[in-house]
């Protein structure tokens, strides 16, 4: 799909799978939502004809939860036929199966977006790849794209904020330990609390570099393609300089 994506030409670009399950009369339809100022039109699969214990009941799932968690509601991430405006695609780049998070990342930057029900086709030929594991893979995707979201310029606040909380878990510790030691009497060895003090003291301090070391990268990422931490759907009277 990113290749589609690449080598396409248009203003505005469709996608859909190559199984034959998606209909392409259905094109129209999402052309029209499309002139109705939307940039994503995403399709829903809502008379489904696929197996229900292996493909629509995961399915189910996994639209609740990424719905729920990115708090942008479609009943049908996982139906390729899509129509999407260019601005929306440009810079974007995908990996794995992100395309199905696409609409997210629009709504995150204040796209409009919109959904249809489109006619799905039962499957004639070749061997669907999903299963019910496919939620698992969905829920990792889903962690990832809420992460890159929240945190992809600033990346010390998740390990600064780990490393921050371990080290006052360390201070907790040993101050338990000395506790232990002046009002009872307790051998610092005694305990497993020594060894519970340096994990949590060594384990803080490196997920604090590690912050520091993912702030450098994320600063060479954007500064070195000169990449904008923005998006911009149009200019008025205005002129990049």
């Amino acid at each position: 799909m990113m290749a589609g994506f690449d080598h396409a030409s248009g203003d505005i670009i469709i996608a859909m799978d190559g199984d034959g399950q998606n209909d392409p009369a259905e094109i129209s339809k999402l052309l029209m939502e499309i002139e109705k100022g939307y940039d994503v039109v995403s399709g829903w699969r809502k008379d489904r004809r696929d197996k229900t214990l292996t493909r629509k009941i995961p399915s189910r799932i996994a639209n609740w939860l990424i719905s729920k968690v990115s708090g942008v509601c479609l009943h049908d991430y996982g139906c390729s036929l899509k129509a999407y405006r260019r601005s929306v695609i440009d810079g974007v780049r995908l990996y794995g199966e992100m395309h199905r998070f696409i609409p997210i990342y629009t709504a995150w930057q204040g796209g409009r977006i919109t959904e249809i029900p489109v006619n799905h086709r039962a499957r004639l030929r070749g061997v669907s790849k999903y299963g019910l594991n496919r939620v698992f893979k969905v829920l990792l995707d889903l962690l990832l794209v809420c992460f890159l979201e929240r945190y992809l310029t600033k990346p010390i606040y998740v390990f600064g904020g780990a490393g921050m909380m371990l080290l006052f878990l360390s201070f907790l510790t040993a101050m338990w330990a000395v506790g232990l030691k002046l009002l009872g009497d307790v051998s610092f060895i005694s305990t497993p609390l020594p060894m519970l003090i340096s994990t949590f003291f060594t384990t803080g301090v490196i997920c604090g570099l590690m912050g520091l070391v993912a702030e450098m990268i994320m600063r060479t990422y954007y500064e070195a393609q000169d990449k904008d931490v923005y998006q911009v759907r149009e200019r008025i009277n205005s002129k990049k300089v």
